[in-house]
């Protein structure tokens, strides 16, 4: 089953802590990548934002900033922004909550940031709640590309986002070998119909969160 490029209205009623767009009257968006960084994929995907003037929030994972941390660090001498995807990329779902917490705190000791997103989107209430309290705000998505979906073509993950863009609405991406050929087609097509319509491409800034 293919997933709604939207994300139902009903969704981001129930789960109102939980930031779904970032409230902004100007036109912007919000592009964000989860999994890297990845030793070859990062890099074509920081090159490309280069090159249009964007910027972008890059959830990453611990044990991959671990092992890659020259491009980890790319991003952030870049001026991206980053956030918490987990050390171990952990689904909230299946995990103790003991060791979810931990696995989150794991992370943030090589990811300075109070930005999180849960991998697959999935975290049980008491998980999100205590993730609060640790001082990270979550922030999930407005608009899923559905790269990494194997049934979808590179040109129809690119409609996807291409019929989503409007003011504050948060794109995800994923910079990993799964999506790698959607993504990138569909990327560079919203690079360039972004810059064609006016708007911008913002990194999320924690300090507003």
């Amino acid at each position: 089953m293919i997933i709604p490029a939207r994300i139902p209205s009903i969704i981001t009623w129930l789960f109102p802590s939980r930031v779904w767009r970032i409230p902004t009257a100007q036109k912007e968006i919000f592009l964000s990548f989860d999994d890297g960084p990845h030793p070859r994929i990062t890099p074509i995907v920081l090159d490309m934002l280069a090159a249009h003037g964007a910027k972008a929030s890059f959830f990453c994972i611990g044990d991959r900033v671990k092992q890659f941390p020259d491009i980890y660090q790319r991003i952030l001498d870049e001026g991206h922004a980053v956030g918490n995807h987990t050390f171990h990329h952990l689904n909230g779902w299946k995990t103790n909550d003991d060791d979810y917490g931990s696995d989150v705190e794991k992370a943030a000791k090589l990811i300075d940031s109070r930005l999180f997103r849960a991998p697959y989107g999935r975290l049980k209430g008491r998980q999100a709640r205590a993730i609060s309290a640790k001082g990270f705000k979550t922030i999930m998505w407005t608009v899923l590309s559905g790269d990494y979906d194997k049934k979808l073509s590179p040109e129809e993950c690119a409609e996807r986002v291409l019929g989503n863009i409007a003011p504050g609405f948060i794109h995800l991406f994923h910079d990993a070998e799964k999506a790698e050929r959607n993504m990138l087609f569909a990327l560079e097509k919203l690079l360039e119909a972004s810059k064609i319509l006016g708007f911008r491409c913002e990194k999320i800034n924690e300090k507003l969160m």
